[in-house]
C-alpha cells in the first residue's frame, strides 16, 4: 500500500479532484479552517503566505465543522465567505472531518506516525497547521495560535 501523501484523494470545494502529487517539490501547508472562529482572521495571513511564497509553498484550506460547529456553511457559502471577507485565492477543499470515526484519509495521514513516519498528533481546534516537505514528508504541525507568517513556518521557505 502506498503510504505517500501524494496518493490521498480529496476534492476541491467545487467538487473537482485535487491531485496532491501536482505539488511535489513544494511545501504544502494544510490548515483546517472555519468561517465563524476566533482564528478566522488568519485567512488574511494565509492569503499573504500564499501570495508571498507561491513559488515555494501551496496553502490548502480544509473546511471542518467539528469544532464548535463553526463551519456550517455549504460549499458555495464557504467560498463566498472566503473570497468576500478575505480575498482568498488559495485552494480550499471540500468540507471534511479531521478527527473521529469519519476522519478523512488526509488527516489520518497527517495525524498518524504509522502513516506519516514522523509523529502522531490530534487536531485540537480550527486553524491547526500541518506542513509537509517538498518530498512529501511531514515536517511538523502547529496549533491554532501559530500565525501563518510565523517564523516557525516561514523559516522553511527562506
Amino acid at each position: 500500500m502506498d503510504n505517500s501523501i501524494y496518493s490521498i484523494k480529496i476534492c476541491s470545494l467545487q467538487g473537482k479532484s485535487i491531485e496532491l502529487s501536482d505539488y511535489k517539490n513544494k511545501f504544502i501547508l494544510f490548515v483546517n479552517v472555519a468561517s465563524k472562529c476566533g482564528f478566522t482572521p488568519q485567512y488574511k495571513e494565509l492569503e499573504e503566505l500564499h501570495k508571498t511564497y507561491k513559488d515555494k509553498i501551496v496553502v490548502i484550506g480544509v473546511p471542518c465543522n467539528q469544532f464548535g460547529q463553526q463551519e456550517q456553511g455549504t460549499a458555495s457559502e464557504i467560498q463566498e465567505f472566503c473570497e468576500v471577507n478575505y480575498g482568498v485565492s488559495f485552494l480550499i477543499t471540500e468540507k471534511i472531518d479531521v478527527k473521529g470515526t469519519n476522519q478523512h484519509p488526509l488527516y489520518a495521514w497527517l495525524t498518524s506516525k504509522k502513516l506519516n513516519g514522523k509523529k502522531s498528533s490530534s487536531v485540537k481546534w480550527n486553524f491547526q497547521k500541518y506542513i509537509v516537505s517538498p518530498e512529501g514528508k511531514l515536517i511538523d504541525y502547529y496549533f491554532s495560535i501559530t500565525k501563518p507568517l510565523s517564523s516557525k513556518i516561514t523559516r522553511h521557505l527562506n
